[in-house]
């Protein structure tokens, strides 16, 4: 009867586990790279990229602006100063309404703006001398640049398009560390799922065994701590197959979740070897060098600190700036009469702004930016040794995974062969309790070693590929699919 309950508390999880999802790596993989948190995360961070980029470059088209006032009523006491320069209190009590039209050009080769404008308004007095008055400006043209000495759309031009690159790499690069957390979380199930059946069918086993020493023991074939050493190992199974029971509660679920499926009981699939392909380290750099967000960040870092510098220098020196306009007016009380001839509208003005005495701030504000320029180039410098090491580890790594396989396999067949003999040498009297439990522990351990090469090999394999960005199988570079934002 103990061996019926045994049986069914087997045989129920695996009936269950027939109609579960079955999945294999790849499709784990496509499913993460379309529905998990990471690429929902992923998408978001790029659609944001893609709409500066887009902010950037529609910052230097031209700007259309109607400015109404529609209308504007007021009556009030207002304070003015009349002709012979004395405050007075008049009523105010008008209607005002006014619109205009301008139209605003960057100009990235000298770093002012150039603008255009048209205006008209109306002003309707009320009280005892109702009147109305109109104004007009047909034509004005205005152009304000508030450094002569430093141009900012200059250096714009050459910093956002390298943000906008970096950002478009760094979605591929984050679609490959997907790859790589969804390796880690397939095979944390499939350890749980293997590591389960190998408890559930040791305790078959253990059980079997146990009823077999306790027959030897009743006829005397075997002492009594041989039996409870048996009894102890069976125990010890119980609880193993509780305690992987919860781990592939836990690892189920994190799976399903981190894959949004509509089920946590999955069945996965062991991965087979990868084709054979090598991987020299001048390919990988070379890959790496090209496809990688980090070149761009490292130029794109550079040029932030020449422009901060180029600030300093442009400005703390000497301000220089310039304000110019052109254009016509005419106001009068016949509507008719505004557009027959204009009063003139020019003014040009340059600021001049230079530091007499400032106890040393703009000389430390240019010292500093100095310094930061000087500091970013040490660390670009330290950081692509680094960018370079870690790929070239990274293939010595990867170069010797196989063996490493390979070993941890054969490894894993000669463990169960040992096992399997050990146990018939066991139930014959050949060998105590002792040797047979040395032989199944090492075959467990046999076991789960080349589970865990195995998922060595395949992360390193993913990893391998987001350092460089290449597909080493295809012999192409990878990339992703435009994502296009309305």
């Amino acid at each position: 009867m103990k061996k019926l309950f045994i049986l069914l508390v087997i045989t129920l999880p695996l009936i269950s586990f027939s109609q579960s999802k079955k999945i294999t790596l790849t499709e784990a993989i496509n499913i993460a790279q379309k529905k998990s948190p990471e690429y929902k995360r992923n998408l978001n961070r790029n659609q944001a990229n893609y709409w500066r980029f887009r902010n950037y470059k529609a910052g230097f088209l031209p700007q259309f602006r109607l400015n109404a006032t529609l209308p504007a009523y007021s009556n009030r006491i207002i304070r003015q100063t009349n002709d012979a320069g004395q405050d007075i209190f008049v009523n105010q009590n008008q209607l005002v309404i006014e619109g205009g039209l301008s139209v605003s050009q960057s100009i990235p080769y000298t770093g002012g703006t150039l603008s255009v404008f048209s205006n008209l308004e109306r002003v309707e007095l009320f009280g005892l001398a109702d009147n109305i008055q109109y104004s007009v400006v047909p034509l004005s043209l205005s152009y304000f640049q508030e450094s002569l000495l430093f141009n900012p759309f200059k250096w714009d031009k050459k910093i956002e398009p390298l943000i906008y690159e970096e950002s478009k790499r760094e979605f591929v690069e984050n679609m490959e560390r997907i790859s790589v957390n969804t390796a880690r979380r397939y095979f944390e199930l499939l350890k749980a799922q293997m590591q389960l059946k190998i408890a559930e069918v040791n305790l078959l086993n253990q059980d079997t065994l146990y009823q077999i020493a306790k027959g030897r023991f009743k006829m005397g074939k075997i002492a009594e701590n041989e039996l409870l050493q048996m009894e102890l190992t069976l125990l010890n199974s119980k609880n193993n197959v509780t305690t992987n029971t919860v781990e592939l509660k836990r690892t189920s679920q994190n799976l399903a979740r981190y894959l949004e499926l509509d089920t946590e009981d999955i069945e996965l699939d062991i991965p087979e070897e990868l084709p054979l392909f090598d991987v020299s380290i001048e390919k990988a750099l070379s890959e790496a060098q090209s496809n990688r967000k980090a070149i761009i960040e490292f130029r794109r870092q550079r040029l932030e600190a020449e422009k901060e510098v180029a600030f300093q220098k442009g400005n703390n020196r000497l301000q220089l700036g310039v304000r110019a306009n052109f254009g016509v007016s005419q106001n009068g009380e016949d509507f008719n009469d505004l557009f027959s001839s204009y009063n003139k509208q020019q003014n040009v003005s340059v600021t001049l702004g230079i530091p007499l005495f400032d106890w040393g701030v703009s000389k430390s504000r240019r010292k500093m930016a100095e310094a930061d320029l000087s500091l970013t180039e040490n660390n670009i410098k330290q950081d692509k040794q680094e960018f370079e090491q870690e790929i070239y580890l990274h293939v010595l790594n990867w170069s010797s995974q196989r063996d490493f396989l390979f070993t941890a396999q054969k490894a894993k067949e000669v463990a169960t062969k040992r096992y399997d003999i050990s146990k018939k040498r066991y139930v014959l009297g050949k060998i105590d309790i002792l040797n047979l439990n040395v032989a199944l522990e090492q075959r467990d351990r046999a076991v789960l070693q080349y589970l865990n090469s195995l998922e060595d090999f395949w992360r390193d394999y993913y990893v391998l590929r987001q350092l460089t960005l290449y597909d080493f199988i295809k012999d192409e570079k990878i990339e992703v699919e435009d994502i296009i934002f309305d």
